[in-house]
């Protein structure tokens, strides 16, 4: 019996990892020549989709993650591929707000703050992606964040009717970034659940229009 039950642990193991490599390889390859580090690669799109991150890591040290993407969103806009700014995050809990740090932000390195939106209600990138296109109307946007989450989320992007590239922000340094890294995969394995069953927003609510 008990030997029984460690086959059978082993045999959904293996499922397991096939099912994560499987996951990690279709977003990868859909996500081909459709993000890029250099903005002249990119076409212009009314709104760029900043996605969220903390600013501030459990040390109290400013997240690197955070700082590269909000480089990349101002580069952005100043390049003239963007005409605003739609910072979606997490405002989940009292004290934690993510696009107000995000803006406060994007104001101190020269962006007009009616070139700015703001959705809180960004808690997943899914979250994020779909309410870009029903609360916000857009069909087709420019991704703001790191090359590995930017592949995960035009693959989001296209499942529900959105056209999406990447503007890929720096990358952090693998000693720094490799939990992300890890938590990425079982993120990938998580959209095709997502997609099978369906699942919305948290949130969605009244329409905003950006003009």
């Amino acid at each position: 019996m008990k030997r029984k039950i460690l086959k059978i642990s082993f045999l959904l193991l293996i499922l397991l990892i096939g099912f994560i490599c499987v996951a990690n390889y279709l977003i990868v390859k859909n996500a081909e020549n459709k993000t890029s580090f250099e903005i002249g690669d990119l076409k212009k799109n009314k709104v760029g989709l900043l996605l969220g991150t903390s600013k501030h890591l459990k040390s109290g040290y400013i997240n690197p993650y955070y700082t590269y993407r909000l480089e990349a969103a101002v580069e952005l806009y100043k390049s003239g591929k963007i005409d605003f700014i739609l910072v979606s995050g997490d405002n989940g809990s009292q004290g934690y707000d993510e696009p107000t740090a995000f803006r406060e932000d994007l104001i101190k390195s020269g962006i007009p703050e009616n070139k700015i939106v703001l959705d809180y209600a960004g808690f997943r990138t899914l979250d994020s992606v779909i309410r870009a296109k029903e609360i916000f109307g857009q069909t087709k946007i420019t991704i703001i964040s790191q090359k590995f989450h930017n592949e995960r989320a035009i693959y989001l992007a296209e499942k529900n009717g959105i056209q999406a590239v990447g503007y890929n922000a720096k990358n952090v340094a693998k000693r720094f970034g490799i939990k992300v890294q890890l938590r990425e995969y079982l993120a990938r394995t998580k959209v095709f659940l997502d997609i099978v069953f369906n699942v919305k927003p948290k949130y969605l609510g009244e329409k905003v229009v950006i003009k």
